[in-house]
């Protein structure tokens, strides 16, 4: 099988050989944004949507990418052709690029442009989707929408990482961010919904939680389903206490929680409600409408 090609500042490497320098401000300072994103059955789902946010993330911190979006787009769509993918998880990064050891991003000329494609990315085992994930509440606290938010995609994820330490040294599969108030705000990768008596409610991305592309697609599905969805602050107890608790995001899609710190979420399988919405992504994948065909 011939080795996967990545993406580099328009040239294509095998992955092995596939290298930015040790002074690429995105590996000395985390300076830079990123998008996951998945293909499948030959649509790269939500890939206008990805760019839109990847360019989002970047203008906050001042960043230009030297590429239009129409550009960007053709690469990730020429990248999985080379490598013969048409399921796949792709990892868009685009760092500050090569500059010196200080701070200053004025020394760094031009910003790097990687794109990675992978098989798909499974985050959870289907024995675990079928039986809903364990979770824990981490004492990392998301970092306050003034300093290091996660409202936008950077490459500075040591908030997640060390909630992602925190549920491996626990045994269990992820962990859930408060925010600096004590409400809940996201996992440490994912964003989360809770059911209570068929009405489902989500964080707002005020409280320093990501804007999710796959968040958006669910609340617009469980609408068109029916459901009342609500985006408000959510306390610890009444995860607790809801009737379904479940993540969303690229790499997760839609994962069913069945415990949080040891407490059993409603029946302690995954809920009707999550079900439905799974199901229904599950679809919205397959819909051309949805995404850019590889063609």
């Amino acid at each position: 099988m011939a080795e996967l090609l990545v993406y580099i500042d328009d040239k294509y490497y095998p992955k092995s050989e596939a290298k930015i320098s040790v002074y690429d401000h995105g590996l000395l300072y985390g300076d830079g944004v990123f998008e996951g994103i998945r293909a499948y059955h030959g649509i790269v789902f939500q890939l206008k949507e990805h760019i839109d946010r990847l360019y989002k993330s970047a203008h906050p911190i001042m960043l230009k990418i030297p590429m239009t979006k129409e550009q960007l787009i053709e690469a990730v769509l020429e990248t999985l052709k080379k490598n013969n993918l048409t399921n796949a998880y792709i990892r868009l990064v685009v760092t500050r690029g090569f500059g010196d050891l200080g701070i200053d991003p004025r020394k760094c000329p031009k910003p790097t442009v990687i794109i990675i494609t992978e098989p798909m990315l499974q985050l959870n085992t289907p024995e675990e989707i079928e039986s809903g994930i364990t979770t824990i509440i981490t004492w990392v606290k998301r970092n306050p929408v003034d300093a290091a938010t996660h409202e936008l995609k950077s490459l500075n994820y040591l908030n997640s990482i060390l909630g992602k330490i925190e549920a491996n040294n626990s045994g269990v599969n992820e962990a859930i961010c408060l925010d600096k108030t004590g409400h809940v705000c996201e996992g440490v990768g994912e964003n989360i919904f809770i059911v209570r008596e068929g009405k489902i409610y989500t964080p707002p991305i005020s409280s320093g939680a990501l804007n999710g592309i796959t968040r958006a697609v669910v609340i617009r599905l469980a609408e068109k389903l029916g459901y009342e969805v609500t985006v408000r602050n959510i306390t610890p107890n009444e995860m607790f206490t809801a009737d379904e608790v479940f993540f969303t995001g690229t790499a997760a899609e839609v994962a069913p929680i069945r415990e949080i710190n040891k407490r059993v979420i409603g029946n302690g399988k995954p809920g009707p409600v999550t079900k439905r919405i799974k199901l229904e992504f599950e679809k919205a994948t397959k819909d051309p409408n949805e995404g850019v065909l590889i063609r």
